[in-house]
């Protein structure tokens, strides 16, 4: 009844009428006012439907800088981005980042038509049961996330709130820190400590760099001299990107580096060496992380059961969406373990915003939208982040760029 007042305040009254209709004021006195507003507002909040489902492939006209991390180049290409729109049959229109085949995200936004997407959990349960064998893992999982995503949108928007607030507001300051500090060709130590000095003047107080492609010792050499050079202005995280064939190695390198008080490292080996990430977790004094590359909360049972890391970071999109990450929030938080999403920050900073044992946002540094000016950065003073205000996941692409740089 809340969330219906207030839809009809701010969709359907203004700002300005908000002004004239008593705080005490129920639905008969606003159907008096308008007399078919209660009814149209009623339609809006109980049924809401896909009407068109389409994907908008954006690509830009810069191209990256050529980088690996300990396992894969990335780079070296124009940006590009993909986004889901779906339509529905009250003309809200929901979007989001997708990951994953094109064919698959179309298909699972196919297979809820005609389903209230108010119904989170039923969507989400039909998207993954229904139709086909019940799996736990793959690039369908992918192809559900971007749909949810999407779905949540809607909904956000069809409430006119952001989508944390539809969840239920945990918290208004976000702490962030800077993903970067990647291999490039001729690329030295004091190139990365300028780099990792250039996002704390950003105003990240924790900065992140890749490990694990060199050998210990020179890897360890390059993390000493950062945190050497931030000082006490920002602490580092360090993420090998499961890069080391063993867990013997990555307590090597966690050694040489283990008095640096590190934030967090990141999957130190293969995703699935659940015994590897615990045999790192009982040998060092530095929290372990992982979780990027496991898919929902039967991923995030395996990485739990088996001792694997102190955080979890499953990918928000891969793991599922924003409904599927809710549930593996309580599946940690029952364990006392924190969660702090991988991927793109514009969706995760609703999970940060409204799970308690979210910890910290992965963000790229504003330098990044010079090659894909798809997503904007956010404003970030003292390390944190305000809490979005724009309802729904407040992303959607800019039309201007769409005419520009649409494939």
């Amino acid at each position: 009844m809340k969330q219906r007042r207030s839809f009809l305040k701010n969709v359907s009254l203004g700002a300005g009428a908000l002004l004239t209709v008593p705080a005490f004021a129920g639905e008969r006195y606003l159907s008096q006012i308008v007399p078919d507003l209660k009814s149209k507002a009623k339609d809006v909040l109980n049924f809401i439907s896909i009407k068109d489902i389409e994907l908008i492939k954006l690509r830009f006209d810069k191209v990256t800088p050529l980088t690996w991390n300990a396992i894969k180049t990335s780079g070296g290409s124009k940006a590009s981005t993909t986004f889901l729109k779906i339509t529905t049959n009250e003309g809200i229109t929901g979007y989001s980042v997708t990951k994953g085949a094109d064919k698959d995200v179309l298909s699972f936004a196919k297979k809820i038509k005609g389903l209230n997407l108010l119904n989170t959990e039923q969507v989400w349960h039909h998207m993954f049961f229904e139709n086909r064998k019940p799996v736990a893992k793959g690039k369908e999982i992918h192809a559900i996330g971007s749909v949810d995503l999407c779905v949540w949108d809607i909904v956000g928007k069809a409430l006119q709130l952001p989508v944390h607030k539809v969840m239920g507001n945990f918290r208004e300051r976000i702490p962030v820190y800077a993903a970067g500090g990647y291999y490039a060709e001729g690329k030295t130590t004091s190139d990365l400590v300028k780099e990792m000095e250039g996002y704390v003047e950003e105003g990240y107080k924790v900065v992140k760099m890749k490990i694990g492609y060199l050998d210990a010792k020179a890897d360890a050499a390059r993390t000493k001299a950062v945190v050497a050079a931030l000082g006490s202005d920002a602490r580092v995280m360090v993420d090998a990107n499961n890069g080391y064939k063993s867990a013997y190695e990555a307590i090597r390198y966690g050694k040489m580096v283990e008095d640096l008080d590190l934030y967090w490292f990141e999957e130190p080996v293969a995703p699935d060496d659940w015994r590897g990430n615990a045999e790192v977790r009982q040998e060092l004094n530095i929290p372990i992380v992982a979780g990027e590359n496991e898919y929902t909360r039967w991923g995030a049972r395996d990485l739990v059961e088996n001792h694997s890391c102190d955080i979890v970071n499953i990918d928000t999109i891969k793991g599922g969406g924003l409904t599927e990450m809710r549930k593996i929030a309580a599946l940690c938080s029952a364990f006392h373990i924190e969660i702090a999403p991988h991927g793109y920050a514009h969706m995760n900073v609703h999970a940060l915003a409204s799970i308690p044992n979210a910890t910290i946002l992965e963000t790229y540094p504003a330098k990044a939208q010079d090659f894909n000016p798809a997503l904007t950065p956010f404003p970030i003073k003292d390390g944190m982040i305000e809490a979005p205000t724009e309802i729904g996941l407040g992303m959607d692409p800019d039309p201007a760029l769409i005419k520009k740089y649409r494939v």
